[in-house]
């Protein structure tokens, strides 16, 4: 009767059931984690970009500022893209497209070595983890193994 009665309460629609299911497993709490995580690192490369690496390409094509880069297709011909955007013209912004071009490069550089150090360090830890394992007998020796185990067990008979 109990089961009856459970079965008849429970309105909850069965894709809900398995949206929680799916939610609260591991992978998708550690790939929220890195989202996360990822955002703020985003904060950073943006940074870099910007403040760092975009005055010195600038000072070396000419002191052009980099991101002022651009085409106006539509519009009053201005000299910042800050303005351009104000007045509402069109343009091409060949400068913020290559600061995303820069960002790209960056995390990538930056997630190939963090890559490779995480692959590093997983194979000094499984390397430590084989050496500290216990050695793998020799098939001589489970054979003369098992050869004592038979010849104790018929002197004790």
């Amino acid at each position: 009767m109990n089961e009856v009665q459970n079965q008849s309460n429970d309105k909850t629609p069965q894709w809900i059931k398995e949206f929680q299911a799916f939610i609260m497993r591991g992978n998708v709490i550690d790939l929220a984690v890195g989202i996360i995580v990822g955002a703020a690192f985003t904060t950073v490369v943006n940074s870099l970009v910007k403040d760092i690496f975009n005055p010195i390409i600038g000072l070396l094509i000419g002191g052009i500022d980099f991101s002022n880069i651009f085409i106006t297709l539509k519009g009053a011909h201005v000299q910042t893209l800050e303005e351009a955007q104000r007045i509402g013209a069109v343009t091409l912004n060949i400068g913020v497209f290559l600061n995303a071009i820069i960002q790209f490069l960056i995390v990538g550089f930056a997630v190939f070595w963090l890559v490779k150090m995480l692959n590093k360090l997983y194979s000094s830890i499984k390397t430590r983890e084989e050496k500290t394992a216990a050695p793998v007998p020799s098939k001589q020796e489970i054979l003369l193994e098992e050869i004592r185990d038979a010849l104790t067990s018929k002197h004790n008979i």
